[in-house]
């Protein structure tokens, strides 16, 4: 049966990624010298730490650049989302943080950055406070609902459950690092710009060599106005040097040789994933 989630608030201290979870280091991105001043700070710090996981906040934004989690898959708990609903962080100023007044009358979920499922492991109380604390709007980023809901059973939802699926993942532990592409293009609505994509990488261990796998996904916001969509949104396998182009984000040197890929093509002539036998891990 699933565990009840409804008790009051814990006092666990909120750890945030841990950098050293799968026993080699990987620190979370930093942001490029240019968009420094325009990190929100919590306590004087650009790295705002959660249960389970850790954001940067744009104050331009108003959405995370990134989110950092830890996966412990052999300490999964079944815990029920019923009695939880989205909130702004108090810890954090309310204008910097988008709430319902932008998900309410249309397609846009309340999309999760770090997935609520992935974030449910250690200590009964410890995992029910992952749990409250993924539904903060800072976690949150507008997502067609078509993508972000699971029924969809897309590529997208599907990376976590897929590696663990096809690669021997060391102690079952697994760091994700995601968050949208801030482009100046993005759409305007209702006086948000709407990011048009996504990106998530995978770290891991594999036969005690550091690995890590990188994706996009591209979503048509302008299914926003349609009733149906054909060919709303697409997931690619790209690079490194091609995430930090796309987000000004600086990665750790530990990443350079654990993103290596065989030569791909071009973005412009590569072929999205038609399923999860695609990704080359």
């Amino acid at each position: 049966m699933p565990s009840n989630n409804l008790e009051p608030q814990e006092s666990i201290q909120r750890r945030g990624y841990v950098a050293d979870f799968l026993g080699t280091c990987v620190q979370p991105p930093s942001l490029e010298p240019d968009i420094q001043s325009d990190a929100v700070l919590w306590e004087g710090k650009e790295f705002i730490p959660y249960t389970h996981f850790s954001l940067s906040m744009s104050k331009s934004r108003h959405f995370a650049r990134w989110v950092a989690w830890n996966i412990d898959g052999d300490g999964m708990k079944l815990i029920s989302r019923a009695g939880l609903s989205f909130s702004k962080d108090p810890r954090l100023p309310a204008e910097f943080q988008v709430g319902n007044e932008l998900y309410s009358g249309n397609r846009l979920d309340r999309g999760h950055l770090a997935r609520r499922a992935d974030l449910l492991w250690g200590e009964l109380p410890e995992a029910q406070q992952a749990n409250r604390d993924s539904f903060f709007y800072s976690n949150i980023t507008p997502q067609m609902d078509d993508f972000n809901q699971s029924s969809q059973n897309g590529i997208w939802g599907r990376l976590e459950d897929a590696l663990y699926e096809d690669v021997d993942v060391e102690n079952l532990r697994v760091n994700v690092i995601a968050g949208p592409v801030f482009r100046t293009d993005d759409r305007m609505y209702r006086g948000v710009a709407l990011p048009s994509e996504y990106w998530k990488m995978l770290v891991f261990q594999d036969q005690g060599v550091l690995k890590a796998r990188v994706f996009l996904l591209t979503q048509d916001l302008d299914q926003l106005r349609a009733i149906l969509a054909l060919d709303e949104f697409r997931v690619y396998q790209i690079t490194l040097s091609e995430l930090q182009e796309r987000t000004q984000l600086l990665f750790p040197p530990v990443l350079d040789l654990a993103c290596a890929m065989p030569a791909m093509r071009v973005f412009s002539e590569r072929q999205p994933l038609e399923s999860a036998d695609d990704i080359t891990w």
